[in-house]
């Protein structure tokens, strides 16, 4: 897991940075726009609670969520959000995988390509590494909770996997059981940090560390573009891999 783990401390040293810049709240409301697509009560949309959630914790006005919630479930203001997503490989041959969400199809396929050509990596067909990524529920939690308590709550709860991570625990569950074990955490009152459904590989491709650094300039290049909403790869980074701040 070194791989996706290292991957996951930057996103959450990152989440820090774009919530003091407010920059959080264009994916968020891209996300809640999207996600009220499937109907605008969270109770029936888990997509859309978690997306709910998530302007919470980025102290979001309630004006601003409602809006997003009418524009995508038809009943407020029009104005059309497309989900891309965009397949290929980075230096050292990895896999990365790019989900979109943008107005403006033709600038999103140009920035991502030119993320992709500058990078020394290439954009590829539908298909090309989608195949590598399965759905799984990923949980963050505070290291200030007890661990012996959490692994009991997370055998408990159907969960798949827990691990100890620089920042945080995680706990890894499948897609189906994802909104089970969320519901698990609620009842027993245990606050989580994050929680969303995203896509991870089965097979990872290990890199040393120049190749590393490589890849993960490409990754933070990906994440900061405007229409990208998550960025994922089956990289696997050295253990004793420094990020540069």
């Amino acid at each position: 897991m070194a791989g996706h783990s290292k991957w996951a401390n930057i996103k959450h040293r990152k989440a820090r940075q774009d919530a003091s810049r407010g920059k959080v709240w264009t994916k968020v409301i891209r996300e809640i726009t999207v996600a009220a697509k499937d109907g605008p009560d969270p109770n029936d949309n888990p997509r859309l609670r978690l997306a709910l959630e998530k302007a919470n914790a980025a102290n979001m006005p309630k004006d601003t969520i409602k809006r997003a919630i009418e524009k995508g479930s038809g009943t407020g203001e029009t104005g059309e959000l497309e989900e891309i997503v965009f397949e290929g490989y980075g230096p050292g041959g990895v896999a990365i995988l790019v989900e979109t969400m943008t107005d403006n199809r033709n600038r999103t396929v140009s920035d991502v390509r030119h993320a992709f050509s500058k990078y020394g990596g290439n954009l590829g067909t539908d298909g090309s590494v989608s195949y590598l990524f399965k759905k799984l529920g990923i949980i963050h939690l505070s290291k200030n909770l007890s661990e012996e308590n959490l692994i009991e709550v997370v055998i408990e709860s159907g969960a798949e996997d827990f691990s100890t991570e620089d920042d945080f625990y995680e706990v890894t569950t499948e897609a189906n059981v994802f909104s089970n074990v969320l519901d698990v955490f609620k009842e027993k009152k245990i606050e989580y940090i994050d929680a969303q459904l995203t896509l991870r590989a089965d097979t990872l491709v290990p890199l040393d560390n120049d190749m590393s650094e490589k890849v993960l300039n490409i990754m933070e290049y990906m994440d900061d573009l405007d229409d990208v909403q998550e960025v994922h790869t089956n990289a696997e980074f050295p253990e004793n891999f420094e990020v540069k701040e």
